[in-house]
């Protein structure tokens, strides 16, 4: 159990510094961040702020489709969005392309790190992802079709109110689920041992769960 917590409450703040550097980078962020990152623009409330707003918005959406929210669930509307805003007041701007870039990509490498640590904590799903296994236990449709019409949803209206499409925004998509297929074996706190023929324990070999979007 210490362990599980500690590795919940690292991962949602490293998921939100992960974040905050992409945003640094300004060569585009995921769907959900731009989201915030247009909220943020139009009302003048920090991105972290608006970040945790949100998660608590989509969490009230759970209510229809009959989820059930988990401690993890909790607290990952309480960190993420705070990790990022203090992250964010910390990290001096970023200036040419070479720094952009690193940036970008030492923000995508932190947030699938941080989501290995957080969905194998296993102390339940992130208000967003719980959105999507809603959608699917209700309506029937596939998980990734449930993601794609929520992210590209998300994104269309981050867009519109200014958010950061661009590279980045590309290279997240593609880089983040091999990166956290990576983590997430390493990080999971479940782990079931198995026999050799010759009767001594094997190392423990981890089980993989469903993998989240992170984020946020």
């Amino acid at each position: 159990m210490p362990r599980r917590v500690a590795q919940l409450l690292i991962g949602l703040f490293l998921y939100g510094a992960g974040c905050a550097l992409t945003v640094e980078a300004g060569l585009g962020v995921d769907p959900w961040t731009v989201f915030a990152q247009g909220l943020s623009l139009r009302t003048g409330i920090g991105i972290g702020w608006i970040t945790n707003i949100v998660g608590f918005f989509v969490l009230l959406l759970w209510i229809p489709l009959r989820q059930k929210p988990g401690v993890g669930t909790i607290a990952n509307i309480l960190l993420v969005g705070t990790s990022m805003q203090l992250v964010l007041g910390i990290v001096p701007p970023v200036s040419g392309l070479v720094a952009q870039i690193a940036t970008l990509l030492a923000g995508i490498l932190v947030v699938a790190v941080a989501s290995g640590l957080y969905i194998g904590a296993r102390f339940g799903p992130g208000p967003r992802d719980g959105l999507m296994t809603g959608l699917n236990s209700r309506l029937g449709w596939p998980i990734w079709l449930c993601r794609a019409l929520v992210e590209l949803t998300v994104l269309a209206i981050g867009w519109l109110l200014g958010g950061t499409v661009g590279v980045g925004t590309v290279l997240f998509a593609a880089l983040i689920g091999p990166l956290v297929h990576i983590a997430l074996p390493l990080l999971d706190t479940r782990r079931e041992p198995r026999e050799h023929t010759s009767g001594r324990p094997a190392t423990h070999v981890p089980t993989v769960g469903t993998a989240a979007e992170p984020a946020p």
